[in-house]
C-alpha cells in the first residue's frame, strides 16, 4: 500500500497562526490584529502578537520540517506585512523575512506552497471598505503581482485564498470571526463576487510573471456524508453536496462553480435573483481561470444527508457517544473518501489536500515526549481513505496535514492543538509528537507504513 511515486508529502501553517512579530519591523495591523484587541472575542484574550514566534524562528523551524522529512511547506504571507497599508508602499523587511525562508526550503529540499491570503486582511484597505469596495479585487491584483515578482522563481504553487466561506460567512455575516461583521445577504453577495474577482484577478497576474508554475485555491469542501452506503443515500449526499441550500454563503458550488465552471449554480441565482449585485461583462471570464489542481481543507462531515426528511442534518443518527477530536468534530474518513470521488467526478484536474487534521489534548509527558495515539489513528484513517480514492484512479497528487505546529486556533486561541510539532509558549520550545515521527515514517516509506 504506497502511493504514487510523485506524491507530495507536507504540512500547512498559516502567517497569522505561528509567525508572531505583529507590530514589528513596519508591519501593518490585519483586521485578526485589531480583532484580538477587543479582547472579548477570543478564548481568555489571547492574540497572534506571538504565537510561536515563528518570524524569529523560522530557521529552526525549517530544520525541523527537514527532520520530519517534509517534501513540501503549505505556508501564507501576511498581506499588511509586505503592504502596511494593503496597497502602496511596500515594506522591504517582510519581503525580506520571505526571501529568507524561501530561501532555506528551497535548500532544505521542502517545496514551497504559497497561499496568498489566510484570512489577515489589512486593516487600512478595511476601514476603505474591504470587500465591499469594488476596487478590492484591483489592491489584490497588486498584491498577487508583487509576490510573483519576488518569489516566482522559488514558489512551487500558488493558492490565491484559504478557504472564503469561512471569511465571509464567519466573518461578515455571522460576525464570529474578524472583521466581525453581520451583513446583509444582499451586501454578502458582493463580498463574495469582489473575492471571486480577486481570484481571478490574482491568477492573471501570476501567470503574467511566473511562466514554470502551478496555481490554485483552497476553499474549505463541505462534506454531506451518506446515510448508508446504498447508491440512492451515496447520490443523495453528493447532489446535497454540490447544492445551494445554506444562508451563510457556505456551500461549495456558489464559489467552485464560478471557479471550475465559469458560472454561478442555478439554484443559487434563483434563490438570490432578486438580491444579486451586478455581474459585469466579462466578470465570469475574469474568475474562470485555467486552474492547475484542485486544492481543498477538509476535517470532518458535520452533516448528513437525511432520507427521511430530504435535507443535510446533524441529528444524532450517527450514534450517541460517536468519536470526536477534542475541538468535538466527528471523525469521517469515510465521507473524505466520498469527497475525493465526487472532486473528481465534478472537475478534471489533481486533487491537493491543503489541510486535514485533528484537534487533541496534547501535553509534554513525565517521559518528555508528546504522546498522541488519537492523532496518529486519525491520521491513519484519512490516508487510508485517501489511498483507497486513489486506487479507484482519483488523481490525488499530495496531502498536507494540519498543522504543522501548535498555534493560534482563531477564536479557540492556543486552547487547541493542531500540530505535530507541540510548542510551548512560554518558551517557545520545540518537540516533535508521536505523531511527527509516525508521519515521518510514513513519509519515507511512501505510505508503506499505512498497511493494515
Amino acid at each position: 500500500m504506497t502511493f504514487p511515486d510523485d506524491f507530495m508529502w507536507g504540512a500547512s501553517t498559516a502567517a497569522f497562526q505561528i509567525e508572531g512579530a505583529a507590530y514589528e519591523d513596519g508591519k501593518g495591523p490585519s483586521v485578526w490584529d485589531v480583532f484580538c484587541e477587543r479582547g472579548d472575542r477570543v478564548f481568555e484574550g489571547h492574540t497572534g502578537n506571538i504565537a510561536c514566534d515563528h518570524y524569529h524562528r523560522w530557521q529552526e523551524d525549517v530544520n525541523l520540517m527537514k527532520e520530519i522529512g517534509l517534501q513540501s511547506y503549505r505556508f501564507s504571507v501576511s498581506w499588511p506585512r509586505v503592504m502596511p497599508d494593503g496597497k502602496g508602499a511596500v515594506n522591504q523587511a517582510g519581503l525580506d523575512f520571505y526571501d529568507r525562508l524561501l530561501d532555506g526550503l528551497c535548500d532544505a529540499g521542502v517545496k514551497p506552497l504559497c497561499t496568498l491570503f489566510h484570512w489577515d486582511y489589512p486593516q487600512a484597505l478595511f476601514q476603505q471598505g474591504g470587500w465591499l469596495n469594488d476596487e478590492s479585487s484591483n489592491w489584490f491584483a497588486d498584491y498577487a503581482a508583487l509576490l510573483a515578482e519576488k518569489f516566482g522563481d522559488r514558489v512551487h504553487a500558488w493558492m490565491t485564498f484559504n478557504e472564503p466561506q469561512l471569511f465571509i460567512g464567519s466573518g461578515h455575516k455571522a460576525g464570529a470571526f474578524a472583521p466581525g461583521l453581520r451583513l446583509s445577504m444582499r451586501e454578502l453577495l458582493v463580498t463574495a463576487h469582489n473575492v471571486l474577482l480577486s481570484h481571478g484577478k490574482a491568477v492573471q497576474a501570476i501567470r503574467s510573471r511566473c511562466s514554470d508554475t502551478q496555481i490554485g485555491w483552497a476553499p474549505v469542501f463541505h462534506a454531506i456524508q451518506p446515510e448508508s452506503e446504498s447508491a440512492e443515500d451515496i447520490q443523495k449526499a453528493r447532489d446535497f453536496t454540490f447544492s445551494t441550500w445554506r444562508d451563510d454563503l457556505g456551500d461549495n458550488s456558489w464559489w467552485c462553480d464560478p471557479v471550475y465552471h465559469g458560472h454561478y449554480p442555478e439554484d443559487g441565482l434563483k434563490r438570490w435573483e432578486n438580491i444579486l449585485p451586478p455581474i459585469k461583462d466579462g466578470d465570469m471570464e475574469i474568475i474562470h481561470q485555467p486552474l492547475d489542481f484542485f486544492a481543498f481543507n477538509q476535517y470532518a462531515s458535520a452533516l448528513y444527508a437525511d432520507s427521511a426528511h430530504g435535507e443535510p442534518t446533524d441529528r444524532g443518527v450517527r450514534g450517541v457517544g460517536r468519536p470526536r477530536t477534542a475541538f468535538g468534530w466527528d471523525i469521517t474518513p469515510q465521507a473524505f473518501y466520498h469527497s475525493l470521488k465526487w472532486i473528481s467526478d465534478y472537475c478534471d484536474l489533481p486533487i491537493l489536500v491543503t489541510e486535514n487534521g485533528c484537534s487533541n489534548v496534547d501535553w509534554v509527558s513525565l517521559d518528555g515526549a508528546v504522546h498522541d495515539p488519537q492523532r496518529i489513528d486519525l491520521l491513519h484513517r484519512y490516508l487510508q481513505a485517501t489511498h483507497e480514492a486513489i486506487s479507484e484512479g482519483v488523481p490525488v497528487i499530495g496531502y498536507c496535514q494540519w498543522s504543522l505546529f501548535d498555534n493560534f486556533e482563531w477564536l479557540a486561541g492556543y486552547s487547541q492543538r493542531f500540530g505535530l510539532i507541540h510548542v510551548d509558549y512560554e518558551t517557545q520550545k520545540r518537540t516533535l509528537k508521536d505523531s511527527a515521527l509516525w508521519y515521518k515514517n510514513v513519509i519515507a516509506t511512501n505510505g508503506g507504513e499505512l498497511i493494515p
